[in-house]
């Protein structure tokens, strides 16, 4: 990869770990049926793309879930514990390659979430790295429910160059999802499609950009 001066990154399998078939299953467990047509890596209910925009609230999530669990006495805990079950945290040594980075490239966070998931990994990052957030890691940091957008729109990216001056030909995405990287790809963004076992400290020592 020549001339990359800006990289964009995922969070979830790209920085975080995260395993989808822990929520279906949690969902399984709440009593959802078909959970992995539900919810999954490669395509998902509407619910969860209106959640991650920020187009619904976290208590609107929450009774979605159990309208479709057919329990309405499903508590805010159980199906928070269910949602954020996937979540499993940040690999030894990924945080000191992002401030790394950092110091090279103008970097930025470009992530689909939501309310719930936010919260969850905020009070993660302060318990575990004592960190307050991600914004000392990168340049700007994108969350899908706070912007309003989430990938693989265009206009997600779009912004993103607008807002800070990226030339795509100078710009590289790295994200865990197939689908994610075609907004990306339209704008002639530089995209890497992240896939276990890789990881993102053995991708910059292989492509030398460290």
């Amino acid at each position: 990869m020549q001339n990359i001066k800006n990289i964009i990154f995922d969070y979830g399998n790209v920085i975080f770990s995260i395993d989808f078939k822990l929520a279906q299953r949690g969902f399984k467990n709440l009593g959802i049926t078909q959970a992995e047509v539900f919810f999954g890596h490669l395509q998902q209910n509407a619910i969860f793309d209106a959640f991650d925009r920020g187009d619904i609230t976290a208590a609107q999530f929450r009774d979605r879930i159990r309208e479709v669990a057919s329990n309405p006495t499903l508590t805010d805990e159980q199906i928070d514990a269910a949602w954020n079950s996937m979540l499993l945290g940040i690999a030894e040594g990924n945080h000191e390659l992002l401030l790394q980075l950092k110091s090279k490239y103008r970097t930025f966070l470009m992530s689909n979430i939501n309310d719930i998931h936010y919260s969850h990994i905020m009070n993660y990052l302060w318990h575990e790295f004592n960190m307050q957030g991600n914004n000392h890691l990168f340049e700007k940091t994108y969350y899908s429910h706070l912007v309003g957008k989430r990938k693989p729109d265009v206009a997600f990216f779009q912004q993103i160059l607008d807002e800070n001056n990226l030339r795509p030909e100078e710009t590289l995405f790295i994200d865990d999802s197939p689908q994610h990287l075609l907004g990306a790809q339209k704008l002639g963004i530089h995209t890497f499609l992240m896939k276990a076992p890789d990881t993102l400290q053995a991708f910059f020592k292989r492509e030398r950009l460290i």
